[in-house]
């Protein structure tokens, strides 16, 4: 996986657990379908990469939440798989889903009469799913909307609903009263819609148990490793290495400071690393004088972040290695700012984020290593 000129920053991608992942979750759920959720750049990993090992580990239902992403995709899958967008078309776009062979998810009235009108001028039935709002107040057909298509047959004419769909608020805490609530509320507005398969739980909605499961699951992050239930342990495969490497090092003198703003003073002599990565990566701010990084060869030690995060750069206290009796490492050094002893839930938690944000945001400036070890 060494590759000469490398950017400062690199994200190794293995794409076997990622596939590990889904076939877990797929055992979990059986009988019912496991989708996937491989919006964002499939959280930061890499749609092209990331799809396609979906689909050869088994996936044939695909949620994205932009048109434009779906248009990505489905080059990148068999025709044989479902394209759910999540957002449904923007208005004026919906002959766009039929183009690329996608399935709008229609989330309000006006989005049902675009789909409808299309089907009329198609001159056929076209398949969509509907999501109501069970309780999360942000997508979805309202209760009252949904009594309106409940008491108004024509309103769903043209229309084959293939999915009803609702989305949990708080599946990641489970003894959330709202999951109940929201289990209750979405049973009882299906019931007033076309029979159609229904889907509810996504990642962490999976872990509640198979009331939630439905006929389809559409988990995302706990395929890329990220930990479906809070304060639990994390039964998923880690997926992702962030590494920087050295681009010099340095002794701080006693009385120097390191960085913008002076954040941190030396209060005797330092040895110091600067990594090629920053916030301009999507590396958190948040984590100066907070965060850790590892030198892989003594992974037990954690060497504090020092400063201020910069845009291209962070300085490293090395005095733990010296303490250890650990050769200060040269530069062009690889250091894991994410990996088995930094893992990523752990990393967002000192950043104050979740994990999702923190994955999604890492930048276009690394070089993505995608491998699988079962291919060689």
């Amino acid at each position: 996986m060494d590759r000469d000129g490398w950017e400062g920053g690199r994200l190794l991608i293995n794409l076997a657990t990622i596939a590990e992942n889904y076939a877990q979750l797929s055992a979990r759920v059986s009988p019912a379908e496991c989708g996937a959720a491989v919006k964002a750049n499939a959280y930061g990993l890499g749609l092209k990469e990331v799809g396609q090992t979906l689909y050869e580990a088994g996936c044939r239902t695909f949620f994205v939440a932009h048109l434009a992403e779906g248009a990505a995709l489905r080059p990148l899958v068999g025709e044989d798989s479902r394209i759910f967008v999540l957002h449904g078309p923007p208005p004026g776009t919906a002959n766009a889903c039929l183009t690329h062979n996608l399935l709008p998810v229609l989330n309000s009235l006006q989005q049902v009469q675009e789909w409808q009108a299309l089907a009329h001028a198609q001159g056929r039935p076209l398949a969509a799913a509907l999501q109501v709002d069970s309780g999360m107040s942000r997508f979805g057909l309202t209760e009252a909307e949904v009594d309106y298509l409940a008491t108004q047959p024509q309103a769903l004419a043209g229309i084959e609903v293939t999915l009803v769909m609702s989305h949990l608020a708080c599946a990641d805490t489970p003894d959330h009263p709202l999951n109940r609530q929201q289990l209750n509320a979405f049973i009882k507005l299906k019931q007033r819609l076309p029979a159609a398969p229904a889907s509810l739980a996504a990642s962490s909605g999976i872990f509640l148990g198979p009331e939630w499961h439905f006929d389809l699951v559409r988990p995302g992050a706990a395929l890329y490793g990220i930990a479906p239930t809070a304060g639990q342990p994390n039964p998923m495969h880690a997926t992702l290495r962030l590494q920087a490497r050295v681009i010099q090092t340095r002794q701080v003198p006693a009385g120097a400071s390191v960085g913008y703003g002076a954040a941190f003073t030396a209060r005797q002599p330092t040895p110091v690393a600067l990594l090629g990565i920053g916030y301009g990566d999507g590396f958190p701010r948040r984590l100066g004088q907070k965060g850790f990084v590892i030198y892989p060869d003594w992974p037990d030690i954690k060497l504090p972040i020092i400063g201020r995060i910069s845009m291209d750069s962070l300085a490293v206290d090395l005095s733990p290695l010296v303490a250890a009796g650990v050769a200060l490492p040269p530069a062009g050094a690889v250091f894991d700012l994410i990996g088995p002893h930094a893992p990523l839930d752990d990393v967002a938690h000192l950043a104050d984020t979740i994990a999702y944000e923190l994955l999604t945001d890492l930048g276009a400036r690394y070089h993505r290593l995608h491998y699988d070890p079962r291919k060689g």
